[in-house]
C-alpha cells in the first residue's frame, strides 16, 4: 500500500498566518498540522508515503521529516507548482503508487475517535475501487456531499451542492485501487482549471464501485483550512491531552506501539525534544517498553 499526503496550497484562507510559512506547519496544540495525517496513514498501515508540497514549503517539511527513517517510514517529496486540484496528487504520484492501492489525505484534515484504526482497515478491507469516509456537518454546502440510502450505499456525490440532499461530507481521506491514476489522467479540468476529486469519485460510483464508510458519533473530522477549524482543532487536542495524559498523533510513538521502531530509537527521538513536554513524553512513553 502507498500513501500521499497533498499539503500543497498557498493556504489563503488562512492570511495573514500563512503568508510567511506553510500552512501545514502551522500548529494543531503541540505539534505541526502535518503530523495528523501523517499519523492517520500510519494507524492504515502505511509506511511508504509520498508528500507533496509547493516550492517554498516543501524544504521546511522535508527537515521536518527527512527520509522518514527514524519512524520506521519511507517518505519522499514531490512540488506541485500551483494548485491544480486534489487529484493532480494522482498525476504527480502515478509513478510512486506504481500499480498498487494508495490512501491520499489532505494535509491540512484532522481526525480522531475510538476505533479509528479499526475502521481503516475496514476500508481496506471493503476497497473494490474507492472507499471514502463520510462525517455529518452542519454547513454540507462547503463540501463535497454523499447522498446514502437507507442501507448506507452511496447513491450519488455533489460537489458543494447550492442544495445539499444531506449533511454526510465527504472528507479529505481516500483509498483507492490501482485505476485511480489513468481516471485522474483521464479527467477534464473543472471551470477553475483543477482535476477535482469528486470527479474521480463520481467515476468509481457510476461503476458501483465506490463504498463509504460514515464517522458518526465518537468521532471528530475537522478541516483546519480556517482560523476557526484551527482554533476547534487545537482545543480539542488539548483537552483530550491534558484529561487523559495521552498524545494524540504522536507519530514516534505510533511507530513504537506498530513496532516500526523499537524502544531504545524512541527514547532517542524524545531525548532529542527533551526540553519540551512533548518530548518528555515521548521518552517516558518508550520508558514503559523496556
Amino acid at each position: 500500500m502507498k500513501g500521499i499526503i497533498l499539503a500543497g496550497g498557498s493556504g489563503t484562507r488562512l492570511h495573514p498566518l500563512t503568508l510567511a510559512t506553510s500552512k501545514q506547519l502551522l500548529p494543531i496544540y503541540d505539534k505541526p498540522m502535518i503530523y495528523y495525517p501523517l499519523a492517520t496513514l500510519m494507524l492504515a498501515g502505511v509506511r511508504d508515503i509520498l508528500i507533496i508540497s509547493t516550492p517554498e514549503s516543501l524544504p521546511d517539511i522535508q527537515r521536518l521529516f527527512g527520509d522518514g527513517s527514524r519512524l520506521g517510514l519511507s517518505l519522499s517529496y514531490r512540488v506541485q507548482t500551483e494548485p491544480r486540484g486534489i487529484a493532480d496528487a494522482y498525476i504527480l504520484g502515478a509513478s510512486h503508487v506504481a500499480g498498487q492501492r494508495s490512501a491520499l489525505i489532505l494535509g491540512d484534515n484532522f481526525f480522531h475517535g475510538s476505533g479509528f484504526r479499526r475502521l481503516l482497515r475496514a476500508g481496506w478491507e471493503i476497497l473494490d475501487g474507492c472507499t471514502l469516509f463520510s462525517y455529518p456537518v452542519t454547513d454540507p454546502e462547503r463540501y463535497a456531499v454523499g447522498d446514502l440510502d437507507e442501507r448506507g450505499n452511496l447513491v450519488s456525490i455533489e460537489e458543494k451542492p447550492a442544495r445539499p440532499v444531506s449533511n454526510n461530507a465527504i472528507t479529505g481521506l481516500y483509498l483507492y485501487d490501482a485505476d485511480v491514476v489513468e481516471i485522474a489522467r483521464d479527467l477534464q479540468p473543472s471551470a477553475r482549471g483543477e482535476l477535482e476529486i469528486t470527479d474521480v469519485n463520481q467515476v468509481y460510483l457510476k461503476e458501483g464501485r465506490a463504498k463509504v464508510i460514515e464517522l458518526g458519533r465518537g468521532f471528530t473530522w475537522l478541516d483546519a483550512g480556517t482560523h476557526q477549524a484551527l482554533l476547534d482543532a487545537g482545543e480539542y487536542v488539548r483537552m483530550l491531552e491534558s484529561r487523559q495524559g495521552v498524545r494524540v498523533a504522536c507519530v514516534e510513538e505510533i511507530a513504537l506501539r506498530m513496532n516500526l521502531i523499537d524502544a531504545e530509537s524512541c527514547h532517542r527521538l524524545g531525548a532529542e525534544m527533551n526540553n519540551s513536554e512533548y518530548g518528555r513524553y515521548v521518552m517516558s512513553i518508550a520508558g514503559s517498553f523496556v
